[in-house]
């Protein structure tokens, strides 16, 4: 282990000094170091790899962190979102899903939300957002309430908390489910609460790009015990044995071995140790993570928020946006399209990327999953045609900041003198 910390050291200390005009500017970048490193090599040397220790040690960390009382690791956020739907849409729980079912969700999206959503035999319906928060129109959310609706799945879109009060309030008065789609906002917070833990079930992903990594990862977060007992054995099998009950299940098919029996039916989505070992180290990299990331936002505001030709999303208060990525949306006025913008911001080294799949309703795959579209979707049409998000983690420094946005006004000066 002393000869992998010197190389880890030595590989620290040559990090390229950042170089406007040449050197580029990634939507993310690695945010792990060497404790992590070390911890997952210390997991391949005792050849105990697999899901164990580590993982249930992160799992407590980041549960205490959001502050909800169980978290269930898996491979993926997106694997988060179909353990955490099929755990709702078990028949031993009070209130569950059934086919047939509808979960009002948001046009602007990404596909690991809707997907999973059919996967459990269930109808998407999709609302329009708002355009200073991108997050879901909750006028649009009473609009599109039926016989049908038996769920909410939110997304807390870009690290932006969507207004909590108003959707518990709604979910409460309709009897209806409550899952947060908290994949891209860790840390985000809504009246000093963490995103997360409002509603019945969470979801969060560690994937390389997001605010804190395992590589791959993702975690299912509730407050309810029966949930998170019925996301323990989804994510491997269905088996009993992570199950709290699992000995007095046991008893009651003795002629079974209790390592292999099986309850319900269930996936392969557990995790290894490396994921739980990266993670138990990066959750101490959070806060600083986060604030770094609303430094460069609160920045780009600054120089943005005057400028007509563009408008970008700013901070309401009682919330505390945790900045997955920084999205401008161009006015539709403006004399030039986002593509001429974003290929401008690429020749300057600046990756961009759109707001995650756009209006899904626009997306071609649409058409093998039954839908239902509730109300105009106006201002989604309007983020996938006019809007994208360029990075924004802790390898963007004042420098790299500044050359941002001066690289955007140059743009939009050079087109008003033409």
């Amino acid at each position: 282990m002393k000869k992998i910390h010197e190389i880890l050291e030595k590989h620290r200390n040559t990090e390229e000094r950042f170089v406007a005009g040449s050197s580029k500017i990634p939507l993310s970048i690695p945010q792990f170091g060497n404790e992590e490193i070390e911890e997952a090599m210390e997991s391949f040397i005792s050849t105990y790899v697999t899901m164990g220790k580590k993982v249930r040690e992160f799992e407590r960390l980041f549960a205490q962190y959001t502050g909800v009382r169980n978290g269930v690791m898996v491979n993926s956020g997106s694997s988060a979102n179909l353990v955490a739907l099929s755990a709702l849409s078990n028949e031993s729980l009070p209130r569950h899903l059934a086919q047939g079912d509808e979960v009002i969700t948001p046009a602007v999206t990404f596909a690991t939300t809707v997907y999973p959503i059919n996967s459990v035999g269930c109808t998407p319906v999709f609302v329009d957002v708002d355009m200073d928060s991108l997050t879901m129109n909750t006028d649009a959310i009473e609009k599109s309430i039926t016989d049908k609706t038996k769920a909410i799945m939110l997304v807390h879109l870009l690290g932006n908390p969507c207004k909590m009060k108003e959707i518990m309030r709604i979910a409460e008065e309709n009897n209806l489910l409550v899952i947060e789609d908290s994949c891209e906002a860790h840390g985000a917070e809504y009246h000093g609460k963490k995103v997360g833990s409002f509603g019945d079930a969470a979801t969060v992903s560690f994937f390389l790009a997001h605010h804190i990594t395992t590589i791959e990862g993702g975690m299912v977060l509730t407050n309810n015990d029966e949930i998170a007992n019925l996301s323990r054995s989804i994510r491997v099998f269905g088996w009993t044995r992570d199950m709290r009950e699992h000995e007095q299940i046991a008893s009651r098919y003795d002629y079974i071995d209790k390592r292999y029996l099986f309850i319900y039916p269930g996936y392969n989505m557990r995790p290894t140790e490396i994921q739980g070992a990266f993670g138990m180290h990066q959750i101490k990299r959070l806060d600083g993570f986060v604030e770094e990331r609303r430094k460069n936002a609160q920045y780009w505001a600054s120089r943005l928020k005057d400028i007509s030709e563009v408008s970008i999303i700013e901070e309401k208060p009682n919330t505390k946006i945790s900045w997955y990525g920084y999205p401008i949306i161009i006015s539709p006025k403006s004399n030039f399209t986002r593509k001429e913008m974003t290929d401008y911001l690429q020749s300057c080294g600046i990756e961009t990327r759109q707001v995650m799949a756009g209006n899904f309703v626009q997306q071609p795959v649409i058409k093998h999953i039954s839908h239902r579209v509730s109300g105009s979707l106006k201002n989604s049409e309007i983020v996938m045609t006019n809007s994208f998000f360029w990075g924004n983690h802790h390898g963007i420094g004042k420098e790299q900041r500044e050359y941002m946005a001066d690289c955007l006004i140059k743009f939009i000066e050079d087109r008003k003198s033409r």
